[in-house]
């Protein structure tokens, strides 16, 4: 059994490799730091997760649309979006170690350790001159403040430290044909900025009048120094992004209600309200006047899953200013021109994907009727987003049994998932279902043969029924809708 969180994170990165979840990269290759591929089932439980997000923005908003923007973008985009001169990390190295550690999480580390040994106060004071420090980009005095206070590194236990250096987070590459006549472009670190110079040619072909947003899901890229955490921190990852265009002046009602709109939308998944919070920032971005994280409770710390921030009209602006192109709006209720404010709301695709596994991961041991232990490893996936939905399991492999099998699995199929499997007893096929996370099993025997009914198991009670055979398309979908 899991006796500690970071036991039973270390045991959900084993599982989700073993059952075809999530693989290192180029394995054969010995890997590539902070990267991985998704298998089998991580491939279907990340387009069911995806597909919840885009049809409760694009489906079941009236003034919300869709975009898939291109992952280049002209390099001056990211001039006016910041990112060129304040996209990157300040970092520090252990020269005895040869560690880098991001300034920042080093500082409030040893925050920590001071807040659970009683020094509250001094926990404060620290953070507080970390941020002073930090928003004045003044590297010598964040050196002397770690040397001050003689932190040290968690590998060497040392405090023989380098000096602070930024380190930019965007990947550069080049276009064009002939490397000597090429141009430096990003790859893009978010998708935001693929909305925001998109806003006109949206609200134009889409016919659509503030308050609206556009919605984005696709692949952004950030060269992290210090990747860590599986695949909470990834060089390359996937957000799903909406970015909500209002009126000046009535932001802080909109931000008020997408808070709340996200957070009903986390737990009308089926996660449990108690393990998410609210994190307001105090220490805001440029481009924001407000910024909350919501966050969860993994088994590695409460952290950072989605983000809604008040960004201004700060986007906008500055893409007028340096493409030259207006990028107002007519406001034909007020008789008024005027640069919308956005709300944005940004959610990792990865980390809800990690989100998902953590809650779901359980080992279970027991005691049978008959004295003996058995024991499982099961994944509580929420039936909606489970990647299999439904386990067609005939008893034997003969006697018709895999004719009836394959003939339900033919009719479900267009409605949901389904796994057909006829090796191995009754009992591993259940083990095995379980650990990927299939909500429903359903077995073929010879009574199927006579009265047309089948064995339902339930994968989260073990529970098992008999039911009509007609019945099992309609129960299963109306309970992974």
């Amino acid at each position: 059994m899991i006796t500690t969180d970071q036991q039973k994170f270390q045991a959900i990165i084993s599982h989700a490799k073993e059952y075809g979840f999530v693989f290192p990269s180029s394995e054969i290759y010995d890997g590539l730091s902070a990267v991985y591929d998704y298998g089998p089932w991580g491939s279907e439980l990340k387009k069911n997760i995806r597909d919840q997000w885009w049809n409760s923005m694009t489906r079941m908003h009236d003034n919300i649309v869709g975009i898939d923007a291109a992952i280049f973008m002209h390099p001056t985009t990211w001039k006016a979006s910041g990112h060129v001169d304040n996209f990157s990390d300040p970092m520090i190295d252990n020269r005895d170690s040869k560690k880098r550690y991001r300034v920042d999480h080093l500082i409030e580390g040893y925050a920590e350790e001071l807040n659970k040994k009683g020094h509250e106060v001094e926990a404060d004071q620290l953070i507080a001159d970390m941020d002073r420090l930090l928003a004045a980009n003044d590297f010598a005095g964040l050196k002397t403040l770690i040397e001050t206070h003689k932190i040290k590194c968690a590998v060497s236990d040392t405090c023989n430290w380098t000096d602070v250096r930024q380190f930019n987070l965007m990947f550069s590459t080049q276009l064009g044909s002939v490397a000597e006549e090429a141009n430096e472009i990003y790859l893009r670190p978010e998708t935001a900025q693929g909305i925001f110079v998109n806003f006109l040619n949206v609200q134009k072909t889409a016919r659509m009048k503030i308050p609206f947003g556009i919605a984005q899901v696709g692949k952004a890229f950030r060269n992290e120094i210090v990747a860590r955490q599986f695949i909470f921190r990834m060089r390359e990852f996937e957000q799903m992004e909406m970015q909500f265009f209002i009126r000046p002046g009535t932001q802080k009602e909109w931000y008020a209600y997408w808070k709340e709109e996200r957070m009903k939308w986390h737990t009308g998944l089926g996660f449990l309200a108690e393990h998410y919070r609210f994190h307001d920032h105090v220490k805001l971005a440029h481009y924001a006047d407000a910024a909350v994280d919501i966050e969860y409770a993994f088994p590695i710390g409460w952290k950072e899953v989605e983000g809604i921030h008040s960004r201004t009209d700060f986007d906008l602006a500055s893409h007028q200013q340096y493409s030259g192109k207006k990028m107002q709006y007519f406001d034909h209720e007020i008789n008024q021109n005027y640069i919308p404010y956005v709300i944005e709301t940004s959610i990792g695709l990865d980390r809800m994907f990690l989100l998902t596994l953590s809650h779901a991961y359980a080992e279970e041991k027991w005691v049978k009727e008959d004295g003996k232990e058995d024991s499982r490893v099961v994944l509580r996936i929420p039936p909606k987003l489970a990647p299999v939905k439904l386990a067609i399991l005939p008893l034997v492999k003969k006697d018709g049994l895999p004719e009836i099998a394959l003939d339900l699995m033919h009719q479900c199929r267009e409605d949901f998932y389904c796994f057909y499997e006829e090796k191995d007893t009754i009992g591993k096929r259940y083990r095995r279902m379980d650990a990927i996370g299939t909500p429903f099993c359903v077995t073929i025997d010879h009574q199927t043969k006579e009265d047309q009914t089948v064995t339902v198991r339930y994968r989260d009670t073990m529970k098992q029924e008999r039911v009509p055979l007609g019945m099992v398309r309609e129960l299963v979908r109306s309970q992974t809708r």
